[in-house]
């Protein structure tokens, strides 16, 4: 079916969102997977009371991310390749849910920064926990991103006594050969003073999710509009 200029930049733009979302979906669910069902870590999960802890919550919230996002990717890509209404439909009614849902949960995790900087900190703690006892090295991955982007080193920050010093970042400076700064109380202190940026993140990702939403609209139109040519072209026709 002939689409105009507009239609194939939305079909393209809408094939490259996509994609993207699929990386990020796989490397979330990939990762949720992973902590969930390891040796190291799957008996967490058969513990009734550690149920609410935070790092079930947060291992629970990757999957079902992960999950959603696929299931967006999959409607995105029959409806843009194949030009199908009824799945561009389902996939603007997704991307409607989940742009409204970054805009919801940036405005609670700003208006809240100080609960769930503690939060993350207990997610950190969990982590480091069962990277001490067992050693696996999706833990040990992701300890070094966190240590990398924060720049802090374990639970104490100090070297001699450090249990997790190998996923450290290296040292700024004399002092820091020593002492770093310790990542619970990072963690709490970054997000508490970068809420604004993190709201900003939210927000940035829903309004990505509502041009999105915009293309997904455009190539709907233009695809209704091409069936209805042909439709009354054959109409008259025959």
């Amino acid at each position: 079916m002939a689409l105009d200029g507009c239609g194939v930049v939305c079909k393209y733009i809408l094939l490259v969102f996509n994609i993207i979302f699929a990386v990020v979906g796989l490397a979330f669910l990939g990762l949720g997977l992973w902590l969930r069902f390891s040796e190291n870590t799957r008996a967490i999960f058969s513990v009734a009371e550690l149920n609410s802890s935070a790092f079930v919550i947060g291992v629970t919230v990757l999957i079902a991310l992960g999950s959603v996002m696929l299931i967006v990717v999959v409607f995105g890509d029959y409806g843009a390749c194949n030009e199908k209404k009824s799945a561009l439909q389902v996939f603007s009614v997704l991307l409607f849910l989940l742009a409204i849902a970054e805009f919801v949960v940036g405005a609670l995790a700003y208006s809240n920064r100080g609960k769930v900087g503690e939060k993350l900190g207990e997610f950190y703690m969990s982590l480091y926990s069962l990277y001490v006892n067992s050693q696996d090295p999706a833990i040990g991955v992701t300890l070094t991103f966190i240590h990398n982007s924060l720049h802090c080193c374990g639970m104490t920050g100090v070297h001699l006594i450090e249990m997790v010093k190998q996923t450290c970042p290296k040292p700024d400076g004399i002092m820091e050969h020593i002492v770093m700064p310790n990542c619970p109380v990072t963690i709490v202190t970054v997000f508490d003073s970068r809420a604004p940026l993190v709201m900003g993140i939210f927000i940035g990702t829903g309004a990505l999710l509502i041009t999105a939403l915009v293309c997904a609209s455009l190539l709907l139109k233009q695809i209704k509009r091409e069936h209805q040519e042909v439709t009354t072209y054959y109409s008259t026709v025959y």
